[in-house]
Formats: C-alpha cells, sequence, structure tokens
C-alpha cells in the first residue's frame, strides 16, 4: 500500500504545475524572509495572544527538532530516493532565492549520490516543524487558525511528490507531532497558571490563561452589568 500509493504521487500524478508548486512551498529558503516578518509584526503589534502563541510554537519546534533527530537515529528507516529510483524535482539556483519561482525547475531521477545526501526517512522534518505551526495557531486563534492545516498538508504531500518521504512518513509524522504539540502546548499554560501568579501577578490578573482572553471574574462583571445575578447580592 505505501510503495503503491508512493509510486502513485511520485510518478502518475504529476505535470510541470505541480512540480513547481511542490518544489517551491518544501524550500523553507524561498519563504525564510517572509516568516521573520511576519514574526516580527506579531510580536510587536499582535499583543499578549501573539506573543504567547510564538512562544508556544517555538518551544514546540525546539523539542520537535529534537525528538525528529533522536527518532531518525533510532528508526533509520531509508528514503524512497535513498532505496529505490525515483523521480525528483530540482529548482534551479537563483539570488535571491524567491528568483528560482520563475524558472522552470530540473527533473531528473535517483542515483548513487543520492543515498548520502539525506538523513533517515521518518519522522519527516518539513511535516512535524509545519503540524506544530498548525496545531498552535489552532489552540490561539480557531476558527483562523485552521487554515494553517491546508498548507500543512500540502507540504506533507510535497514530500512524497519529491521522492523525500513515504507516505506512510508524512501520515505519521502528523499524528506524532500534533499529539507532541498538544502535550507541550498543555504544559507550558500549567506551567504559566502556576507561575505567573508567584512572579508576574499583575499580568496574570489580565491573562490568566495563554489561551484564552478571558479575564477572572468576567462572569460576574457580566451578570451585574446585565442586571442578573441579583440573588447574589448581600440582603440589606
Amino acid at each position: 500500500m505505501d510503495q503503491s500509493l508512493f509510486y502513485l504521487i511520485n510518478e502518475q500524478w504529476t505535470n510541470p504545475v505541480l512540480d513547481l508548486f511542490m518544489a517551491a512551498i518544501s524550500d523553507i529558503e524561498i519563504w525564510k524572509p517572509l516568516l521573520i516578518l511576519i514574526v516580527l509584526v506579531a510580536l510587536i503589534f499582535g499583543g499578549f495572544k501573539a506573543r504567547s502563541c510564538i512562544l508556544c510554537t517555538l518551544l514546540a519546534l525546539l523539542i520537535g527538532q529534537q525528538v525528529t533527530g533522536i527518532l531518525k537515529s533510532a528508526i533509520n528507516r531509508p528514503r524512497p530516493k535513498q532505496a529505490q529510483i525515483v523521480r525528483m524535482v530540482e529548482l534551479q539556483k537563483a539570488s535571491p532565492k524567491f528568483l528560482t519561482l520563475f524558472k522552470q525547475p530540473r527533473i531528473r531521477y535517483s542515483d548513487r549520490s543520492d543515498r548520502l545526501r539525506s538523513g533517515p526517512s521518518f519522522p519527516s522534518g518539513h511535516v512535524m516543524n509545519n503540524t506544530v505551526i498548525a496545531v498552535c495557531l489552532t489552540l490561539f486563534y480557531r476558527r483562523r487558525g485552521w487554515l494553517y492545516w491546508i498548507l500543512d498538508v500540502a507540504i506533507g504531500y510535497s514530500r512524497i511528490y519529491l521522492g523525500a518521504h513515504w507516505p506512510s512518513d508524512a501520515l505519521a509524522t502528523l499524528f506524532l507531532a500534533t499529539g507532541q504539540t498538544l502535550i507541550i502546548v498543555g504544559a507550558i499554560e500549567l506551567f504559566w497558571r502556576w507561575a505567573a501568579p508567584r512572579w508576574a501577578a499583575k499580568i496574570y490578573a489580565c491573562h490568566p490563561s495563554l489561551l484564552s482572553n478571558a479575564r477572572p471574574g468576567s462572569n460576574l462583571s457580566s451578570s451585574d452589568s446585565s442586571g442578573n445575578g441579583r440573588e447574589n447580592w448581600p440582603h440589606q
């Protein structure tokens, strides 16, 4: 099943438009300046929620990279291009990097030299990193954050399309990264609720949770302002 699906994606379901698109979204160097700009804008203008989201994302990415490295060494699964001859798409060199988007990529088939160019196949670093981002954006921004999952799935598909990973690598990494990120963000949230009242009481008074904008006593305030909840008032 894994082999058959890989063959369809890598060999059969291909065309020149997909070649450029898949190679482009899989190349972090093209998008790095844009990502840095987005992070800087969020840190400066995004407020507490944006800064909390970035902090949790960076910590989850850092831990995720360590887990990826450990599992790659332990499992040591060969990539498709290391185990057999596969179709590969390579972007042409350009400076600045984004100009490669205006050049036709080169198509070739893997050879012996490709067996030493990359590390093991599982887990996929691309899928790990982008799933971490997708989970964090969803936790912090709910309805808008889930849109990043579209890009995450596309990047996972691109790793198969480009001959870098087996379909099972991408799928298993997606579940691994999702569970791992939920645990990490949950731990950070618990630490905030324990530490902030002790060391940053004023900030905690405004932000008792990293994942929510609710404030202490917000339910009581709303009931008072609407005229409800009067039964809780002391009787004269």
